[in-house]
């Protein structure tokens, strides 16, 4: 197969224009807020000790609670994972005896050791968990207490929810019952031109808000008392959001979350031309190269190890960061199965730079995601495409 036609293939199709103008309502919304709330230099300044009155941090909640159309919000340099602000999310609201229910299916991996665990998991806490898959039916009793609506696919083949749809889910919930409700939001945010209306919506600022800049965090928004009950699981109760230092991370999360309209959009086009690309070379993706996007991943079933293995090569070797470094599946604490991962990124981790994964099951589907911009992304995916095609031409 001849690539370098493939590629020229893409470039002549790709209509990136929808994607380009839910760029420009996002960025114009971010700016807004960044002038209502009056940034300026000094919110820059680094905080130390219990970090009271910390004005840039204060107003940066103000800015997320606008962007997301909250009534509150908190976003934080040390909460070290989206794992980690769901796991704040469901220890603030949930209580011993109170119901957790899933109507997504499953979680994404990392959150079964949270929910169903040893010491420390929800079920160590007496609350129970119940799901059922997307689309089934479901009862929502006086027991359940926290309904969680998961966004983006994780590491299963169904599709990404529009936030048209999540919001159906959320209207007829709050028709029939009084539980919180939790949107996983990761790798959604600024995917289209407005987010989901729950109680709280959670994700990692080294996914899609935090623009490629920010080198940790997380945040949570949503209704005012939501907020406020996670507050006090994320510090402690009579404290809550009045303490913690910024230790001068607020620059990088400011510039973060203004750069992250486009650097989304950047994650989408090369997304698009993942999509085009390794379905021309014979594999199932989802969504399709034309098909609705509502967040950065991008799934492609490969059906071999050996497949998902080249792939997640392919990224390493096309990265500006450790690119020398051959990824190998291991076992990655939070995952049920061995994880291959590639990611020659500037922060570790980080979902918004070029990087891709995946469970070692069948039917070994590797998950990308990223690309700071369409170029690097772009010769990032054909690098990917390169590795596997040698393993297909025996070379």
């Amino acid at each position: 197969m001849n690539l370098t036609k493939i590629a020229a293939e893409a470039e002549s199709v790709l209509d990136f224009k929808p994607i380009d103008e839910v760029a420009y309502k996002n960025t114009e919304k971010v700016l807004n807020a960044f002038r209502e709330m009056r940034v300026s230099d000094a919110m820059f300044m680094a905080t130390s000790g219990y970090g009271y009155d910390d004005k840039g941090r204060d107003t940066l909640d103000q800015i997320y609670a606008q962007v997301f159309n909250a009534e509150a919000a908190f976003a934080r340099h040390n909460i070290v994972s989206g794992t980690h602000a769901l796991t704040i999310a469901l220890f603030g609201l949930l209580r011993p005896g109170d119901v957790l229910l899933s109507i997504t299916g499953k979680p994404y991996d990392t959150l079964d050791e949270v929910i169903g665990g040893s010491d420390g998991s929800l079920k160590d806490f007496g609350i129970d968990y119940r799901q059922v898959e997307l689309g089934e039916d479901y009862k929502i009793d006086e027991k359940v207490k926290v309904v969680f609506i998961q966004r983006s696919k994780g590491y299963t083949n169904r599709r990404t929810l529009p936030v048209d749809e999540i919001n159906d889910m959320i209207k007829y919930i709050r028709s029939v019952s009084n539980a919180y409700i939790i949107v996983d939001n990761c790798y959604g945010e600024f995917a289209e031109e407005t987010e989901p209306c729950a109680d709280l919506l959670v994700g990692s600022l080294i996914k899609n808000p935090g623009g490629g800049i920010a080198e940790s965090g997380g945040y949570l928004a949503g209704t005012k008392r939501a907020v406020e009950l996670a507050s006090y699981r994320y510090t402690s109760a009579g404290i809550g959001l009045e303490c913690g230092a910024s230790l001068g991370q607020n620059k990088s999360m400011y510039k973060g979350l203004f750069f992250a309209p486009h650097v989304v959009a950047q994650a989408k086009k090369t997304a698009m031309f993942a999509a085009y690309v390794f379905e021309k070379l014979g594999f199932e993706v989802e969504p399709k190269w034309d098909g609705f996007r509502g967040d950065i991943i991008q799934a492609v079933k490969l059906n071999a190890p050996e497949y998902l293995c080249a792939f997640c090569r392919g990224i390493q070797k096309g990265s500006p960061v450790d690119s020398f470094v051959t990824p190998e599946p291991w076992e990655m604490p939070g995952y049920s199965d061995k994880v291959i991962m590639a990611a020659g990124t500037f922060t570790q981790g980080s979902s918004i730079e070029l990087s891709a994964d995946g469970p070692m099951r069948p039917p070994y589907t590797v998950y990308f995601q990223g690309g700071l911009t369409y170029e690097s992304g772009k010769i990032g995916i054909l690098s990917a495409a390169e590795e596997i095609l040698k393993i297909k031409n025996g070379s």
